[in-house]
């Protein structure tokens, strides 16, 4: 029984053995028939545009045969169709160790490290081209573009050192076109700009030098800076967490990321806050954002102009009318402080005030439709205000409501029933009193007269009805102070 156990054993050790060589086999590498369908497959697919299924192909031919030199050109050239120079060039420096003499591949590699603004580098290899073929064209053109590259990369730094920013920009910008895919360029013209004032352009510089180099936290928190800087919150903290996904602990980028959270937070829920007509809370988380970022102008102007919207918010009107004017000192093109201004005093029925700021706003914007709105709606309601005022005459605010209004009538009309006179000519005054208490009610209370009034048109203007001519219309043709002896009882409730 024993030697029956052993002989099992030794069956399976041996089944064993030959899978490991099976296995062996498999993983030293592809037949050639499987490498030459991979590469066939892969020209296929690169000509038709296919390229990461191409490239997929193109690995399998280099993992299956790793002492070819043309299938790791081969792979360079999709990669290069991808966009991808810096995994273009290993493969490249591997095609030409295994085949120094490869002429086609040194010059792809110069022409990347060309572009790279790597001119040493990139004129070894030309010149490793032009010993073999000295008549190699584009060889000797490239190896002229090295050298003016190097000339132009000495002509910016010594115009850096020497301050002259804009002569930086200038020669940079030849720079640049001959070597696009260089992070350092990009990165020098991005301080130039800054240094002369224009953010826009240093992102736009700042923008790919990110992706040209493997780690570039610096220009993750250059960018988000820039962006916060100009208010671009959002912009912002996408950019510094781009940083802390390279390095979490990097010290620089985890302490601008809280302070940009914690604003970028404030800012939306201030937001949110309007939406939702909670402009007391709104003010606050405002008046927050001023604390948490009382360097950067941009925070501050924008917290003064969201306060100042209050301008639609009666019960803030004249805070509103300060605060706009504060932000209207700040930025006096700002067609939206002007706006908000106009509206804060229209409710406090300063309506010449109003007019002058819509016709400020509009000497800066003179195809906006809201500011057109505006200007001819305050130019109407200064108009009215020169005629009746039923809100003064009630003495409400614009934005009381029906309740308020009738009370207001009750207390007015009770006080100036003409019954409570007893000469003819206080008599006379107090039905004309009572007439303009009546009609402000009616116009006030009824929500279609009411809107008309607000847009600067009187209702009960004779000019404004069908047909004009004709007084005051009493209802039912009833007229409270023509014949009999008519008394009013006013019930408080």
């Amino acid at each position: 029984m024993e030697s029956g156990r052993r002989r099992a054993l030794s069956s399976v050790l041996s089944s064993l053995s030959l899978l490991c060589v099976v296995l062996d086999l498999q993983l030293d590498g592809a037949t050639p028939v499987e490498i030459e369908h991979h590469l066939e497959m892969g020209r296929k697919l690169l000509a038709a545009g296919q390229l990461a299924e191409a490239l997929s192909h193109y690995h399998s031919a280099v993992e299956g045969d790793s002492k070819n030199y043309l299938t790791y050109y081969k792979r360079a050239a999709v990669f290069l169709a991808m966009g991808k120079s810096k995994s273009a060039l290993p493969d490249l420096s591997q095609a030409i160790q295994l085949k120094p003499d490869f002429l086609a591949a040194r010059l792809q590699r110069g022409n990347i490290l060309l572009k790279q603004g790597n001119t040493e580098e990139a004129r070894e290899d030309f010149l490793a081209v032009l010993n073999r073929s000295p008549d190699h064209e584009e060889a000797h053109d490239q190896l002229h573009k090295a050298d003016d590259l190097e000339l132009l990369q000495e002509e910016a730094h010594e115009a850096h050192h020497r301050g002259d920013y804009i002569t930086t920009v200038q020669v940079l910008e030849k720079v640049i076109e001959l070597s696009p895919w260089d992070p350092e360029s990009r990165e020098l013209r991005a301080e130039c700009y800054i240094r002369l004032g224009d953010p826009r352009k240093a992102i736009m510089d700042l923008t790919p030098a990110t992706r040209l180099r493997a780690d570039n936290r610096a220009a993750f928190l250059k960018l988000s800076q820039l962006h916060y800087s100009l208010g671009e919150h959002h912009d912002s903290l996408s950019q510094v967490r781009e940083c802390l996904k390279l390095d979490q602990d990097d010290k620089e980028c985890f302490s601008h990321y809280k302070q940009v959270k914690k604003l970028s937070k404030q800012l939306d829920s201030a937001e949110e806050l309007i939406s939702e007509q909670r402009y007391q809370e709104a003010i606050e988380k405002y008046e927050s954002v001023m604390r948490t970022e009382p360097n950067v102008a941009f925070y501050t102007n924008k917290a003064k102009e969201r306060i100042c919207f209050w301008d639609e918010k009666p019960l803030y009107a004249e805070e509103a009318v300060d605060i706009c004017s504060e932000a209207h000192q700040r930025e006096p093109q700002n067609i939206h402080v002007l706006r908000d201004r106009a509206e804060a005093y229209i409710l406090q029925q300063e309506y010449e005030k109003a007019v002058e700021d819509y016709q400020e706003a509009r000497e800066f914007d003179q195809e906006n439709q809201e500011l057109r709105e505006g200007l001819e709606r305050a130019q109407k309601l200064l108009k009215q205000s020169r005629k009746r005022d039923y809100y003064k005459i009630l003495g409400v605010s614009r934005s009381a409501n029906k309740q308020e209004i009738i009370k207001a009538y009750r207390k007015l009309a009770q006080q100036w029933h003409p019954d409570n006179f007893q000469s003819e000519a206080d008599k006379k005054e107090a039905e004309k009193k009572f007439i303009d208490i009546a009609s402000a009610k009616e116009v006030l209370t009824d929500p279609e007269m009411r809107q008309k009034f607000d847009s600067g048109e009187d209702p009960l203007d004779p000019e404004n009805q069908q047909g004009g001519g004709g007084g005051r219309e009493w209802p039912f043709g009833f007229n409270p102070f023509e014949g009999g002896n008519f008394h009013f009882k006013f019930h408080r409730h």
